[in-house]
């Protein structure tokens, strides 16, 4: 299995706390590749939102000793903890399937705790509307300056060897020109 250490490019500050492992054979298609890294990062980014938006409330309902709003910060201290790039310190690639869980388990206790929180209604994805996540169709995959384009094949950049390590970078379109202004910049050197 290749080792994919996916970051985020672009320049928003935010990026610096999105990376993660991915973990797939060099014969899989980039497609594929980029179909799963960009959900992983999307999921990751949805938890992250979640923790910025919910956590700053948990101290005044444990000052209250609200039993019921335990499960709701156990929940979301576990996906908070798993979507950390400390994975990647840890070596531990993310699994969609289980950052999914970790979505579901948040959304069913903040269900049942809208009300303590202080929100109106019980949709947990209305706390999402601010939030610009990666399309799959316009994100492009970026390995050692090079852009991997859809079809190809993993190995087809980097061989065969299945204990390969790579940083790849996902970029939108909207930072493309920062891309272009720092390739030019190694060109020139």
């Amino acid at each position: 299995m290749v080792r994919i250490q996916v970051k985020h490019g672009g320049g928003i500050s935010d990026d610096d706390e999105k990376e993660f492992l991915y973990e797939c054979p060099s014969t899989s298609i980039v497609d594929e590749i980029a179909k799963d890294v960009i959900e992983i990062s999307n999921l990751q980014s949805k938890i992250q939102h979640f923790v910025l938006l919910l956590e700053p409330r948990f101290p005044l309902l444990s000052l209250h000793g609200d039993p019921k709003v335990l499960p709701l910060m156990r929940a979301l201290s576990e996906a908070k903890s798993y979507a950390s790039k400390d994975q990647v310190l840890h070596n531990r690639p993310l699994s969609n399937y289980v950052l999914r869980d970790h979505i579901q388990s948040i959304e069913t206790e903040f269900r049942v705790n809208c009300q303590i929180l202080g929100f109106p209604d019980s949709n947990l994805w209305q706390l999402l509307t601010d939030l610009e996540l990666l399309q799959e169709d316009t994100t492009q995959l970026w390995w050692a300056g090079k852009e991997l384009l859809r079809g190809k094949k993993l190995c087809d950049y980097i061989g065969k060897n299945e204990k390969t390590k790579i940083m790849l970078k996902l970029q939108s379109p909207i930072s493309l020109p920062a891309c272009n202004s720092e390739m030019d910049l190694i060109n020139k050197k």
